[in-house]
């Protein structure tokens, strides 16, 4: 029996996020950590599944990317300056689409703003449960830095960062 050919994948289109794209965003992370309501602290779950409103007040300071694909919004990522360093946030890219290079452009936006903006670094603290986003940082030339132990409603987390 042949192997059906995979349909061709439609071109990947990451843009910044605008005030309009609020309620699309919300309703991304939704989709993609709603799975995880079982094996996540509440806490973390309702960090990373905000309202509208919870997201606009969390906006002040960060620059969005999001990633489409034929129109629908499957990616985003958050980049905040602080003291000169870039901080990334809330990676998130839907189920469906991983392993298609959707993180790697968002991550690839957000580096290219930290230049922009004249940050000496970019540094992102993923929980360590989460695997794949380890290996994609290390892929990608991050530099594991350390580990906090307990420190995200109590989830360890890794620290990563890229020298510009």
């Amino acid at each position: 029996m042949e192997a059906k050919p995979s349909p061709a994948l439609k071109p990947l289109v990451v843009e910044r996020l605008t005030h309009h794209d609020i309620p699309e965003i919300c309703s991304l992370y939704r989709r993609i950590f709603e799975p995880f309501k079982t094996e996540l602290p509440p806490e973390v779950l309702k960090a990373w599944t905000p309202t509208p409103l919870e997201f606009t007040s969390s906006m002040e300071g960060v620059t969005y990317f999001a990633a489409r694909r034929d129109g629908k919004m499957i990616g985003a990522i958050g980049c905040e300056t602080v003291d000169g360093s870039c901080r990334l946030i809330d990676l998130a890219v839907d189920a469906e689409h991983r392993r298609q290079g959707v993180a790697t452009a968002l991550m690839s936006a957000a580096i290219e703003w930290a230049k922009h903006s004249n940050s000496g670094s970019v540094w992102i603290d993923p929980l360590s449960r989460f695997e794949s986003a380890t290996a994609l940082f290390k892929h990608l030339g991050f530099t594991e830095t350390g580990q906090l132990h307990r420190h995200y409603y109590n989830e360890d987390v890794r620290l990563f960062e890229m020298l510009l």
